[in-house]
C-alpha cells in the first residue's frame, strides 16, 4: 500500500463497541466459568500445535468476490504464526491485485511466485528463500501473487513449482487462492491437505456454497470431510439463520463455523490483532484448529494418535535439532493463551502480536540478515 493513501484510512477502531465490551466484562463476572473457558483454549491450542511429520498446506477459497477470503486466509497465518514455533508461510495465489498483502501489513513487494518460481531450488536452505519473502507480524512469511500490477498471470506450472518447492521448509503454508472456479483454485482444492471456504452469511451466498460443496462431493467424497466453511459476517445484521445455514452446508463431514461481524475487518487495511474483538479471535482460533485437525488426520473421525491432546509431543523452545525425516516439526510447548484484546500492538519489537510469546528462533526461521527471524525484512 503507497504511503501516501494512508490518509485516505480513518483512524483504526476496535472489533467491539464500548458497550459489547462492558456487557462481556459483566456477564463474565456474573456467569462465567474459568474451568470451562481453560479448557476450551486448552483443546484449541493443542489442536493448532499439533506435530506435523510433513508440511500441511490449507487453501482459502470462495465462490466470488467480496466472502472475505483473503481476511480469513490472513487470520489463519497470523493465528498459526502465534500459536506454532515451526516456520508459517502464507501464499498468494490470487495475483488479481489480492489483498493478503495489505491485510498482513506487507509496505513492499520484492518479489511475487512468478518471480520465485524461476530461481527456486532443491539446494537452498531456507535462509536462502526467506530473502525472497517478507516477514509479517508473529514470525511468519508472505509470499505475494504480484507486485500490485493489472496483467500478472499465475498459470498452474508456477503454481506446482511454488507448491512443492517450499513445502519441505514450512510446517504450515496457507493459501490464498482464486475465486472459484478459476483454474488455479481448482487444482489447489485437490491438492491441498485442508480447504476452507468463505462464503458470505447471506441467502444467496449459502446457496451458492452448497453448489460448490455438492461439486466437489461429485469430485471426491474424502475431500468433504476435510473442508471447513467459513460464514463471513461482513455486516452487524445479516440477517441469517446461522443453525439452519449450518445444517444446510454441513454434508459429508464438511464443518460450518462462523465469523462474527468484526468493525476492524470490516473497515480493511493491515489487521492489528490487538484491535480485533474477542470473538473474532476466538472464532479465527476454532477456524485454524479445525482446519490443522483435517490437514492433519485427513478427516474429524481420523485424529492422529496423540496429535491435538496432553500427550502431543513438543520440541523446547530454541531446540537447534532439526527433525529427521520422520519425526514431527517442533510445535510449541504448551497451549498458548487465546489472543487477549488490548494487547501491545505489533511492531519490530513486539513479535507476537497476539500478546503471547514471542516464538523461539529455530533452525527454520531467520534470514540473510538479522539472526532472529522477528528482528526486521529481509536483507
Amino acid at each position: 500500500m503507497p504511503p501516501e493513501l494512508d490518509a485516505l484510512r480513518a483512524k483504526p477502531r476496535h472489533g467491539e463497541s464500548v458497550a459489547q465490551r462492558a456487557g462481556r466484562v459483566v456477564r463474565r463476572a456474573i456467569a462465567s466459568s474459568p474451568a470451562a473457558e481453560t479448557a476450551a483454549v486448552t483443546q484449541t491450542a493443542y489442536a493448532i500445535q499439533q506435530p506435523v511429520t510433513t508440511g500441511r498446506q490449507i487453501s482459502v477459497t470462495s465462490i466470488r468476490g467480496g466472502a472475505g477470503k483473503s481476511t480469513v486466509a490472513a487470520l489463519l497465518a497470523l493465528t498459526y504464526a502465534h500459536y506454532r514455533a515451526d516456520p508459517v508461510l502464507a501464499v498468494e495465489a490470487d495475483p488479481a491485485l489480492g489483498t493478503l498483502p495489505h491485510r498482513l501489513g506487507a509496505r513492499e513487494v520484492r518479489w511475487s511466485g512468478t518471480d520465485l518460481a524461476q530461481i527456486v531450488d532443491p539446494s537452498m536452505l531456507i535462509t536462502d528463500l526467506t530473502g525472497y519473502l517478507i516477514p509479517f507480524p508473529g514470525g511468519g512469511w508472505l509470499l505475494p501473487g504480484s507486485q500490485g500490477s493489472i496483467g500478472t498471470r499465475l498459470d498452474i506450472d508456477t503454481y506446482r513449482v511454488v507448491m512443492t518447492s517450499l513445502r519441505r521448509y514450512f510446517a504450515t503454508t496457507v493459501v490464498d487462492c482464486e475465486t472459484l472456479p478459476a483454474e488455479v483454485a481448482r487444482t489447489a482444492l485437490v491438492t491441498t491437505q485442508a480447504r476452507v471456504l468463505v462464503s458470505p452469511a447471506t441467502p444467496e451466498g449459502v446457496a451458492a456454497t452448497r453448489s460448490v460443496l455438492d461439486w466437489v462431493g461429485g469430485l471426491h467424497p474424502g475431500m468433504l470431510p476435510t473442508t471447513v466453511v467459513v460464514l463471513s459476517h461482513v455486516s452487524p445484521d445479516s440477517g441469517l439463520e446461522v443453525r439452519k445455514a449450518t445444517e444446510h452446508l454441513g454434508i459429508g463431514g464438511a464443518t460450518v463455523l462462523p465469523l462474527p461481524y468484526d468493525r476492524h475487518l470490516a473497515a480493511g487495511g493491515a489487521i492489528r490483532t490487538e484491535l480485533l474483538g474477542e470473538r473474532t479471535l476466538q472464532a479465527a482460533a476454532r477456524i485454524a484448529a479445525e482446519a490443522m485437525n483435517r490437514a492433519v488426520s485427513r478427516g474429524p473421525g481420523r485424529q492422529r494418535p496423540g496429535g491435538g491432546g496432553p500427550g502431543a509431543p513438543t520440541t523446547a523452545p530454541g531446540s537447534t535439532t532439526r527433525p529427521a525425516p520422520d519425526t514431527p516439526y517442533p510445535s510449541a510447548t504448551g497451549p498458548a493463551a487465546p489472543p487477549p484484546t488490548g494487547s501491545t500492538a505489533p511492531g519490530p519489537g513486539n513479535s507476537a502480536p497476539y500478546g503471547g510469546h514471542p516464538a523461539p528462533a529455530g533452525p527454520y526461521g531467520g534470514h540473510s540478515g538479522p539472526a532472529d527471524p522477528h528482528a526486521g525484512p529481509p536483507r
